[in-house]
């Protein structure tokens, strides 16, 4: 027994005559006959009952009908499904985002590609420095990153989508906060809130570097994870900071973000996975970040 087998049985058993079960089939009528009476000898049991007028189906034929229609529409929705995983179509996928793109882009994100890739699961993860990033992308906790170069680690592919400015965010009462544009140079003498120095940030490096070119080193009074954290002890008068301005999408009473007019003061945004991954509903997503961003 075969599936093509079963597919003649069901047809026969629906039409109720050979003849046009074979038309519907588009073969001869005597090796459908044939087929059936195989069918009928390997299983043991009769499954029609033939007369000169019309065919019926047995009480065993009607049972089998029922469990042959099952395996049929089972087998279908398989090949369905396996098509749709080829496609790229369906999946599941966590993407993991650093704090500015998690307040910036996540809901675009989140809406654009539900919109996109409706039968893909996504699941999504903000706040992220870019070294949790990178070993939750080599562990499979996330498998795309929103993230700020550089990565020096060669197992993950990364594409950069655009390059953001700099800001710096000051209490609301800050001298300079009025300010249309200001250096970093004129930050010299504040306390600076960064991300964790401590945990290899990627901001962290570029606060510092920023800074030396202006001729001196931060006076970093604390360090925090979260981009939300360190916008809130802004707020709280406890120091200045310098992030990319899509954190000025988090509105928080008591802080003021002016642009900083140092041409280096720019942070690229990419998108990462690992370099070996290449199902087809990753690289539709990864596709799909891009346009969204970008």
């Amino acid at each position: 027994m075969d599936l093509r087998q079963l597919r003649y049985f069901v047809a026969v058993a629906e039409e109720c005559h050979f003849g046009r079960a074979a038309a519907r089939l588009h073969m001869a009528q005597p090796p459908l006959s044939q087929q059936i009476r195989t069918l009928e000898d390997d299983l043991g049991v009769q499954l029609l009952r033939r007369t000169t007028r019309r065919v019926e189906l047995t009480e065993a034929g009607a049972a089998y009908l029922d469990r042959a229609r099952k395996i049929l529409a089972a087998v279908d929705d398989a090949g369905h499904e396996a098509r749709r995983v080829a496609a790229g179509s369906v999946g599941r996928l966590a993407i993991g985002c650093v704090g500015s793109a998690t307040y910036s882009l996540l809901p675009a994100l989140a809406r654009g590609l539900s919109a996109e890739l409706p039968g893909v699961d996504f699941a999504f993860r903000g706040e992220m420095l870019v070294p949790d990033q990178v070993r939750a992308l080599r562990s499979g906790d996330i498998d795309i990153a929103l993230l700020r170069p550089p990565v020096a680690d060669t197992t993950i592919a990364m594409k950069v989508l655009r390059r953001d400015r700099l800001v710096a965010a000051l209490p609301s009462d800050h001298a300079l906060a009025s300010r249309r544009r200001l250096s970093v140079a004129k930050l010299r003498d504040e306390p600076f809130i960064v991300h964790s120095g401590r945990r290899d940030s990627v901001m962290f490096e570029t606060v510092l570097h920023l800074c030396r070119a202006a001729g001196f080193d931060p006076a970093v009074r604390h360090e925090v994870d979260e981009t939300s954290t360190l916008v809130t002890l802004v707020a709280g008068g406890l120091g200045v900071a310098i992030v990319p301005e899509p954190v000025s999408a988090l509105r928080l009473g008591g802080v003021v973000y002016v642009p900083l007019s140092d041409r280096a003061a720019t942070s690229e945004l990419a998108v990462a996975h690992l370099a070996d991954r290449a199902e087809p509903h990753l690289q539709r997503a990864v596709n799909a970040v891009t346009a969204l961003v970008r």
